[in-house]
């Protein structure tokens, strides 16, 4: 029976980040958690059309609102490092290290977020959040797969939505809200980096050629992953490692997506 509470299974945001450091400790040292097939929330959960509209980042409600939206990617984006960690318990030790690594700076990433969100007058689960990040994953997800999704797709797709974020920002006289924003996306470029750096390193183990497998198995996930609109950030991935074949597919997947969206997303063609 499971005798440590898991950052997974708890409901309070503040709970998860007290927990965390440990359940990495422990799961590095063999210790292996339940995953539940949702993640514990102490604020309301809907999915993202269903969320209210938002403010401008010129006022602070609508920094806060940006923030919590945030807040709400870097949890998820822990509990998913977490979750790796803790699901694939043989993996090569250097890698579960840097992995490690990995989850406690969202950890860190989530920590500012809410303390900003509070600077600015307002509190976590003040609005709704969704969990798309975490429903893009499967317990069937291969190592490979887990890589390609989380670190690749998901926190890929983060560089470029964090491209577009900071160039709003530039307008907005709020230095302690893009310090905040400014941090965090410099570290994910690493974590990406992480991401493309393991995911080639295990298709080579595996006999599979990394280019190849990296445009089949996003293909064949498709209805599994969010569909991404932002432009793609060349200058951001590229320091996170993909190459040129991979910028042009996700151009090409992304302009076949953006066909089928609603006019405002047609119009940043």
């Amino acid at each position: 029976m499971e005798s440590f509470l898991s950052p997974l299974s708890a409901e309070k945001v503040t709970d998860k980040i007290d927990l965390i450091e440990g359940a990495v400790h422990r799961a590095l040292l063999g210790h292996v958690y339940r995953s539940p097939e949702n993640p514990g929330r102490d604020a309301l959960v809907l999915k993202s059309t269903l969320h209210p509209s938002k403010p401008g980042l010129s006022k602070l409600e609508g920094q806060a609102r940006m923030l919590h939206d945030l807040a709400s990617i870097e949890l998820q984006a822990m509990e998913l490092a977490f979750r790796t960690l803790n699901e694939f318990p043989d993996a090569k030790s250097e890698f579960r290290e840097a992995l490690a690594e990995l989850t406690l700076s969202e950890a860190s990433h989530l920590q500012l977020c809410l303390n900003r969100i509070q600077e600015l007058g307002f509190q976590w689960g003040h609005w709704p959040v969704h969990l798309g990040l975490w429903s893009a994953t499967a317990k069937e997800d291969s190592l490979i797969d887990r890589l390609l999704i989380v670190h690749r797709y998901l926190e890929g797709s983060g560089l470029d939505a964090g491209e577009t974020l900071l160039q709003r920002l530039a307008a907005v006289n709020s230095p302690g809200t893009k310090a905040v924003v400014q941090k965090i996306f410099h570290d994910e470029i690493g974590h990406v980096e992480f991401g493309t750096r393991w995911f080639r390193y295990f298709c080579e183990s595996e006999g599979l050629d990394p280019d190849h497998h990296f445009k089949s198995r996003i293909t064949d996930l498709t209805e599994r992953l969010p569909k991404r609109l932002e432009p793609v950030s060349h200058k951001l991935r590229i320091q996170a490692g993909f190459n040129q074949a991979e910028l042009d597919f996700l151009e090409e997947r992304r302009l076949t997506q953006a066909k089928y969206a609603p006019s405002r997303f047609r119009e940043r063609q």
